[in-house]
């Protein structure tokens, strides 16, 4: 027992096939709660009640955990079927989403929903294709000559920036009933910091569970939301078949699109290079060496643009599932595999989904309080980890103007060239501009693998174990 405790164990196979069955499940519900919100957050940005058009096709529960299953299975392929990752969606694009959601001009002017969700999901493949340029340049000049321009000067506010500009949108869902908000709030924060076991490695999913069951009690004693709208309605589930296909939906392409959703790709790929690092770093073995951080970002760009090309959300390594490894001991891939073909297995049961869709605005805002905060809180952790000095002047002015361009850019920046109208949003204004600076400021002193402790601290998630 002492070998496993120090060690890990490899090959799980060992175990029995019962137990690595278990543990493969286990490894589905650590990345259930953050990967099916993400579709719950997006449907609700583009969904319009008051015209009574709703996202019927990408994007749903389904699709997303297809997703998020046959991506992780890409990702494996790529990684030489060595590094325990599990792809889930990503948080860092639902600022995007919520942007092209928001465009009314040009050609979304009177736009249906599921059209505006197509050209989303065509940036979301473009920004996978932008790993692979960085998965390139990296296999030709070496990771630490490509991480000068991208150091956590410019990575920890750009991250800052993604959370923040989520924030309205977590208080606008969560006052449609602020007693399920803080249930769900408080229950997330209780099992993040005093959880035990297995428990603490889920604490969105307890979060989501334990404030949905009060909201099932609360419509069933028949309370209703302070606006008098019914808590939750159970109409869609009675409606939903057993089995069927998820609603794919091929993207759309349209620059300005492209250029609201692309540029998130640099935040979201500094946070797969913090999940490998600390994967490496959990389970004993340098990934970014072999089978390289090259194929570990190829495997998830094409994830990522997988998921896009059938109307998903972008893709990302997750966190949570890094501390599943920390809690079992158990590093053998296999297990991820098994938890993706459950994943896979489960996108084609519309009934489970449309239960998953019920769930009440005001829960949603309340995980929303701690997701997007705490997007931007891990930029901070960020910047602090690798001991970015903010009293030179250089570091401090790209600071401020990536701030000042995320947030203070609420429209965007709209220019016409050769006829064309393209809308430049504010992440994308802030990320340019960061990039831009750093690059022709003097003074980098950025080397990527000095300082291992601060590299690990860029994943966007809740934090699931004290070695992160």
């Amino acid at each position: 027992m002492s070998e496993i405790n120090q060690n890990g164990i490899r090959d799980a196979r060992k175990l029995g096939i019962p137990k690595m069955l278990l543990l493969g499940l286990q490894h589905m519900f650590a990345m259930f709660g953050a990967t099916v919100l993400v579709p719950i957050l997006v449907m609700g940005y583009f969904n319009n009640p008051e015209t009574g058009e709703y996202v019927t096709a990408g994007v749903t529960v389904a699709t997303t955990l297809f997703c998020a299953g046959v991506g992780t299975l890409i990702f494996h392929l790529c990684a030489k079927m060595k590094v325990p990752a599990f792809l889930g969606s990503s948080f860092a694009y639902l600022g995007g989403f919520a942007t092209v959601a928001s465009l009314n001009s040009g050609i979304y002017a009177g736009m249906a929903v599921n059209d505006k969700v197509a050209y989303a999901c065509g940036g979301v493949v473009v920004a996978g294709l932008l790993y692979l340029v960085l998965a390139a340049v990296i296999k030709a000049v070496g990771v630490k000559k490509v991480m000068r321009f991208l150091p956590p000067v410019v990575t920890g506010p750009i991250i800052i920036c993604i959370g923040l500009s989520l924030a309205g949108s977590a208080i606008n869902n969560a006052q449609t009933n602020w007693l399920l908000a803080f249930v769900a709030l408080g229950t997330i924060i209780a099992f993040n910091i005093w959880g035990k076991g297995m428990f603490r490695i889920i604490p969105i999913l307890m979060g989501v569970v334990i404030s949905y069951v009060l909201a099932v009690i609360l419509n069933a004693c028949g309370v209703t939301n302070p606006d008098g709208s019914r808590i939750i309605d159970f109409a869609s589930v009675a409606a939903a078949p057993v089995v069927g296909l998820p609603a794919f939906q091929l993207p759309k392409f349209d620059l300005t699109a492209i250029l609201v959703m692309a540029p998130i790709a640099i935040a979201s790929m500094m946070e797969h290079i913090g999940d490998m690092s600390a994967i490496s770093a959990t389970v004993g073995e340098n990934f970014i060496e072999e089978p390289g951080l090259h194929r570990t970002l190829m495997g998830d760009g094409l994830a990522t643009a997988f998921a896009g090309l059938i109307g998903g959300p972008a893709n990302t390594t997750y966190g949570e599932n890094t501390g599943v490894l920390e809690l079992s001991k158990v590093y053998d891939p296999r297990v991820i595999r098994l938890a993706a073909v459950y994943a896979v297995v489960l996108s084609f049961i519309p009934k489970f989904s449309a239960i998953i869709s019920t769930m009440p605005a005001s829960i949603i805002g309340g995980i929303s309080f701690m997701l997007y905060g705490m997007i931007s809180a891990i930029g901070v952790r960020n910047i602090v980890e690798n001991k970015v000095d903010l009293t030179k002047s250089r570091n401090l002015i790209i600071a401020a103007v990536i701030f000042v361009c995320g947030l203070g850019f609420s429209g965007g920046l709209t220019f016409n060239i050769g006829g064309t109208s393209i809308t430049l949003t504010a992440l994308a204004i802030a990320a340019i501009a960061g990039v831009v600076l750093n690059l022709i400021l003097p003074g980098n002193d950025y080397e990527f693998g000095v300082n291992p402790a601060g590299d690990q601290s860029r994943g966007v998630y809740v934090s699931t174990s004290d070695k992160k």
